[in-house]
């Protein structure tokens, strides 16, 4: 791995430091570690795997775009930024919408690998509090089965138009019939 990977895991395991996975007492830090192991399993380009490390800095820590700018350049800043929801204080109807809609549109394999392994990380996260909780994962999110399912297999719609270019894609969406029962 190159110096630009464990320096973004660094800086992201600084950003994050006091944070926990929701209804949980699992370090943050553990989602993006997962993210990373994904990326790297499908050949990500190190720019990439750096930024499915620090792609939720931006949303869930004080880091803002110039900080990641001046430690990481811009590819980087960029990947990280197209994984992010611009606008928090949206509902969480509006910012998956608006998830979905700028998915449609986007190109670079690399960025919708970066997207697609955070989103694979909270599945495979989903599926295994299922297989030992049950159905009652469902109330630790503030948008039930119904929302998540909806968002989730929206998103495998995309990707399913990508499975020529990555394997990732392909795995996300046999997750997303394994959760969601398709």
């Amino acid at each position: 791995m190159s110096e630009k990977i464990f320096s973004a895991l660094r800086f992201a395991t600084n950003a994050h430091s006091g944070q926990f996975r929701k209804s949980t007492k699992i370090p943050y830090i553990v989602h993006p570690i997962a993210v990373t192991q994904h990326l790297i399993k499908y050949n990500a380009s190190d720019d990439a795997v750096a930024a499915g490390i620090l792609h939720d800095t931006l949303e869930d820590t004080p880091t803002n775009e110039s900080d990641l700018r001046q430690a990481f350049g811009n590819r980087i800043t960029d990947l990280v930024m197209g994984a992010s929801e611009p606008d928090k204080s949206q509902s969480w109807e509006n910012r998956k919408v608006h998830t979905i809609e700028t998915l449609r549109t986007v190109n670079d394999t690399e960025q919708l690998m970066v997207i697609c392994a955070d989103k694979l990380s909270n599945l495979s996260s989903i599926a295994m509090d299922l297989a030992q909780y049950g159905n009652d994962v469902w109330t630790r999110f503030n948008r039930g089965y119904e929302q998540q399912k909806w968002y989730y297999c929206s998103l495998a719609e995309i990707f399913a138009n990508h499975t020529d270019k990555s394997q990732l894609f392909r795995d996300y969406i046999d997750v997303v019939n394994s959760v969601f029962n398709k």
